[in-house]
């Protein structure tokens, strides 16, 4: 059965901007929480469909990753497909406002493994549910001063 977390912030800057935060990698790890490292599968980092990517979480000693691919792409929009202890979708959506951009970000996520699901749930859900907030003021940050 999926979950989903959703969020949004208003951002007063241009959706070309605040896209160009969540699909380069520089700037995304400016953003992106510091317990989590992205980094492509392959050559080069890209947000083209088909491009494949992990985000890893820095425990020690676990470092339990998550193997993602874009599975949509238009402009304003990414979505990763993702596979590992979680499986899902993180899409991220610019929309453009009189203001500068409404971001939303949509966190669909299934996790099959019962043991794992109840210990997220239990333990880890809420606090994701601030980190995408958190995420997201960060985000929001660097957009505007760009």
């Amino acid at each position: 059965m999926s979950q989903v977390l959703e969020q949004s912030i208003q951002i007063n800057a241009t959706a070309t901007v605040v896209e160009r935060c969540i699909s380069d990698l520089a700037l995304m790890h400016r953003w992106l929480n510091p317990v989590l490292r992205c980094e492509p599968v392959g050559e080069a980092w890209s947000t083209d469909v088909g491009s494949k990517s992990r985000f890893i979480i820095q425990i020690p000693l676990l470092k339990p990753t998550l193997n993602s691919v874009v599975v949509e792409r238009q402009p304003g929009l990414v979505v990763w497909e993702f596979q590992g202890f979680f499986q899902g979708r993180d899409r991220w959506e610019c929309q453009p406002t009189e203001k500068g951009t409404l971001l939303l970000n949509r966190f669909e996520y299934n996790i099959p493994n019962p043991l794992v699901s109840w210990g997220f749930n239990t333990f880890a859900a809420s606090w994701t549910k601030e980190d995408m907030q958190a995420q997201l003021r960060r985000l929001k940050r660097v957009a505007e001063n760009l």
